[in-house]
């Protein structure tokens, strides 16, 4: 990442401004615009991710198989990208939607969003620490600088592949569950110790039973055994095994998948790192595009599948 003190020094004060007035007029119009169309189209999104999903248990009792693994991964990433993404940032909530303040808040989780990460943890890392700390040493998203111990550690390449591909293949659990907990409860207690990353994995300290009780035994249990158990006891043991064996498969899938569409629109050589704090919205709105990148965007099928994280720009 190249870094700037500020984007919005003299030379380039007056553009900003601009491209400021800019975005808010389009801004302005959008708002204006949107309706029924736009809950349409997240009542279709939603419904593939629930679709794949369907069609993953529907076929993962009869044996470990490439279809199950597949669609299951894929309803999983739908579910997290599409919809507790987009309206945990609240962008229906004015058009009759689903508000962000109460989806998957309480029981309505296990229904809405049954996923690793704790609901408010994810809402107030994301939205909050990552949006507004973009490319900072504060963004706690912040590639370059979580992977410095990486970078700098002798061991040889081959070794730090591995690593790499270890934190790809398990990051929702490994990564965003506990690292999501612990910057909310380090927003609540700046001054203890165990707001830590760190720290949120060790069920002796409060944060990290929390993580614990609210994030891995409610997976594990659910995803790994009270659905194989439920099949196990219509089908027998057969179609247990086939479907803890498909749904850890998927887990590694969509772990994969997630990574491949997040963290190359975070990284990169030529997006910037940021030294200071941001002054304004001009200087925010600029920093959003200097330090984020799309990909190839257009047709709802290739959105999908990059869980509509290509319009990564317009996002932040």
């Amino acid at each position: 990442m190249q870094h700037v003190e500020h984007p919005d020094r003299p030379d380039r004060k007056h553009d900003a401004e601009a491209f400021a007035e800019e975005l808010n007029s389009l801004a302005r119009e959008l708002r204006e615009t949107s309706g029924e169309a736009d809950l349409r189209h997240l009542r279709r999104m939603a419904r593939w991710g629930r679709a794949c999903t369907a069609v993953g248990y529907a076929t993962a009792w009869m044996g470990p198989n490439p279809l199950s693994v597949v669609a299951l991964s894929t309803g999983r990433m739908a579910r997290w990208t599409m919809v507790a993404h987009h309206v945990g940032h609240r962008g229906y909530d004015k058009i009759g939607g689903p508000t962000g303040t109460d989806f998957a808040e309480g029981w309505r989780r296990w229904v809405e969003w049954p996923d690793w990460l704790v609901p408010a943890a994810w809402k107030h890392e994301h939205n909050k620490m990552h949006h507004y700390r973009l490319n900072e040493s504060a963004d706690p998203d912040l590639v370059e600088e979580n992977l410095g111990w990486l970078r700098e550690h002798p061991m040889p390449l081959a070794a730090k592949l591995v690593i790499v591909a270890f934190f790809a293949c398990t990051w929702k659990f490994t990564y965003y569950a506990p690292s999501t907990l612990a910057s909310l409860r380090a927003e609540e207690d700046p001054a203890g110790s165990e707001g830590g990353f760190i720290w949120a994995f060790d069920p002796r300290t409060k944060t990290g039973r929390e993580l614990w009780t609210s994030s891995y035994l409610p997976y594990v249990l659910g995803h790994f055994v009270a659905i194989p158990g439920a099949f196990g006891a219509l089908l027998g043991p057969w179609a247990a095994a086939s479907v803890a064996a498909n749904s850890a498969m998927a887990e590694v899938l969509t772990n994969l998948h997630t990574f491949a569409v997040i963290v190359s629109n975070h990284a990169g050589d030529d997006l910037y790192r940021f030294e200071t704090r941001y002054r304004g919205k001009p200087e925010f709105y600029l920093r959003q595009v200097l330090g984020s990148a799309n990909f190839r965007t257009g047709g709802d099928l290739n959105d999908f599948l990059h869980g509509y994280l290509n319009y990564q720009v317009e996002h932040h």
